[in-house]
């Protein structure tokens, strides 16, 4: 094993002392959920130096939660913060694979254009600078100590790795058997331990739900690699790792597996918006089938913009906040900016005139609704919400009513009120019938903050890579180690010259923009009326308005093995063996509700009879890992303590 700087975070069990401990693995397996109770790591890399920013979303009793981070020198308060939770949560959205609609713009509209393109806490007592007493464990010890928002911290040094296995069980950390070899290369090294235990008293909770802190340090180190081998410890199947790094003007790859890049641009069928996470994992898991061993680029793009958006980008403070205050010191950061966005879900037409007519009359008056929101905004910087206008047509077209729905978020009286007065003042096409129609069309307000001028900010320059590793026990020969890789694009609304053919794959080009990126296009219903319509011109739902983007988060947790490429893609996919698609299967008939049934109490006996569950504790292995970046060498175990205090 490279002695050299790596990362890595691996969650270790607590074996179950009472029926009601903590029982099953914080560690992600295969069918565990990657995204959602995770530990995410965010690397920032400059030079030698590199910034680790760690968020664990851990699931038990704070009291039982630490960390043990092998780093390469001893960190003291000055190395050591904690960050805001949204901030791991943007980086996710931003760098994810997306699924975004695209409209079909009114053929007839000379207006149309050319569619879319391209702080420190008080000090930790009792342990400095001694060493652990008892058999075998008297070659570990405490360097340094100190607090940082909720975490208890110590640094230690091991002479051997004997005596760090036996002080972490000392101190009643369930390690698994065999994990002393492993440690072993990192002590021999001459690596330290950097020890982070939650104090309960400074927790904060939501809904009975420890929040914990990201803790973020940094380092030096020439080597930029994962020590990818240690999640096999207590791995039962296939994890997944992925891997965000950021880095001025460089994208990464690995540079001892193969490496490929996840086939994007693909349309997909309308039924994919409600299996998104589930058509991803199936197309991730044809990708690797088909590349064995393969370590995948999802994402490699200029952190501070993206073409489409699934939520905000990372502007000037969020980058600095991640480690480029490190690395540039004396960067000035701009001061936040919001911007006002305007999306609108799925509208309801009942009458005469078509819901598709309704949409094309409101999105030629969308910039006066963005106008209304940008004025509630100069009122109250951090206002959101949804609002609902219900229209009453008559037949010729005119508005005999509008009127915000009770159910309406949004807080402001005067942007409703604006609002309503502008669809008021439409005048809507008669129906064809003469008949009157209802209407229900939303719009989703929402504040999002750029920290930085696009093509202008101190750190726009930043590449944001995302790389993603499925592997199990048999597949790993060796840690991951990282390169810088030249610039490539793919996944854009581009298209060739003669503007027939969307780009497909990822080719070279001299900036990244690459993206997984897979489309739901509504053709055109409207009437074609023009002597020369423009055809496939694409964009969002009403004029003005970015495509919809949804970032798939959902993708452990989904089914896999259910579902069919060759039956989601509207169009082949031979690399990954789809030579021709199919229609989608009808959807499920709804199960018949069955007669109730009385179910009466087991008696004692019956009850002991009763078989335990498979796991042996009752509880299912919970809380995966998305590992992000890979350090210029740290390795991360994320271990889970029993509660005891620091002193033995």
């Amino acid at each position: 094993m490279r002695t050299s700087l790596t990362a890595l975070v691996l969650a270790l069990s607590l074996a179950p002392a009472t029926a009601s401990a903590f029982c099953g693995f914080y560690v992600a397996s295969g069918d565990a959920e990657l995204f959602n109770h995770a530990t995410t790591v965010v690397m920032l890399r400059h030079g030698s130096t590199t910034v680790l920013a760690m968020q664990n979303d851990y699931q038990g009793p704070p009291e039982d939660f630490a960390m043990v981070v092998p780093v390469p020198t001893v960190l003291h308060a000055e190395n050591v913060k904690t960050l805001e939770r949204s901030l791991f949560e943007r980086v996710d959205q931003l760098a994810s694979p997306r699924l975004v609609e695209y409209w079909e713009q009114d053929p007839c509209d000379p207006n149309t254009g050319l569619g879319s393109g391209s702080g420190y806490g008080r000090g930790a007592g009792g342990l400095r600078g001694r060493a652990a007493s008892g058999g075998g464990i008297a070659t570990v010890v405490v360097e340094a100590e100190f607090a940082v928002g909720e975490y208890d911290v110590v640094v230690l040094s091991a002479g051997d790795s004997t005596g760090l296995d036996a002080w972490l069980r000392a101190h009643d950390y369930r390690i698994p058997e065999g994990a002393e070899p492993v440690l072993r290369p990192y002590v021999e090294s001459g690596m330290k331990f950097f020890v982070a235990r939650v104090d309960p008293d400074r927790v904060t909770f939501e809904s009975g739900r420890a929040r914990l802190s990201p803790l973020r340090f940094h380092y030096t180190s020439e080597e930029f690699s994962l020590p990818v081998r240690l999640g096999l410890l207590n791995s039962a199947g296939t994890q997944d790792l992925i891997v965000h790094i950021l880095a001025d003007g460089q994208r990464y790859e690995v540079a001892n597996y193969d490496n490929v890049t996840i086939p994007t641009n693909l349309a997909v069928d309308d039924a994919v918006r409600e299996r998104f996470g589930e058509f991803y994992a199936a197309l991730f898991d044809a990708t690797v089938a088909h590349h064995p061993g393969a370590v995948v680029t999802e994402y490699a793009w200029q952190a501070s913009n993206c073409d489409p958006c699934p939520g905000p980008v990372l502007g000037a403070r969020d980058i600095a906040s991640l480690g480029a205050d490190v690395t540039h010191p004396g960067v000035e950061v701009p001061v936040p900016i919001p911007f006002a966005m305007v999306r609108t879900p799925t509208s309801e037409a009942t009458g005469g005139i078509p819901r598709e007519v309704i949409r094309r009359a409101i999105r030629r008056r969308f910039m006066d609704v963005r106008r209304c929101y940008e004025a509630g905004l100069a009122r109250d910087p951090d206002l959101e919400g949804r609002l609902t206008v219900s229209l009453d047509l008559a037949g010729d077209g005119h508005v005999t009513r509008a009127s915000a729905d009770e159910a309406s978020t949004l807080a402001d009286d005067r942007v409703r009120e604006c609002v309503v007065g502008v669809l008021q003042g439409i005048a809507f096409p008669a129906a064809e019938d003469g008949s009157p129609t209802t209407a229900r069309y939303p719009f989703d307000f929402s504040r999002e903050v750029v920290s930085g001028t696009f093509g202008g900010g101190p750190f726009d320059g930043f590449v944001l890579t995302r790389l993603h590793y499925r592997y199990g026990r048999d597949d790993l020969g060796e840690d991951l180690v990282f390169r810088a890789a030249e610039p490539i694009v793919g996944g854009r609304e581009w298209y060739a010259a003669g503007g027939e053919e969307l780009e497909q794959g990822a080719a070279p080009a001299p900036l990244n923009n690459f993206q997984g990126r897979y489309i739901i296009r509504h053709a055109w219903t409207g009437a074609i009326e023009c002597e020369e319509p423009q055809r496939g011109i694409w964009g969002g739902p009403i004029e003005g308005a970015a495509p919809v983007a949804v970032a798939a988060t959902d993708l452990a947790s989904a089914r896999r093995g259910h579902l069919e490429l060759a039956t989601t893609l509207r169009q082949p996919l031979p690399a990954l063996g789809v030579d021709e698609v199919r229609d989608p299967p009808p959807p499920e008939p709804e199960p018949e509700v069955a007669e109730p049934v009385v179910v009466q109490e087991a008696t004692p006996a019956e009850a002991s009879e009763v078989a335990p569950t498979s796991d042996g504790c009752g509880c299912r292995a919970a809380g995966p890992m998305r590992s992000g970046s890979a350090l210029a060498g740290l390795v991360a175990l994320c271990l889970l303590a029993r509660r005891r205090r620091w002193v033995p």
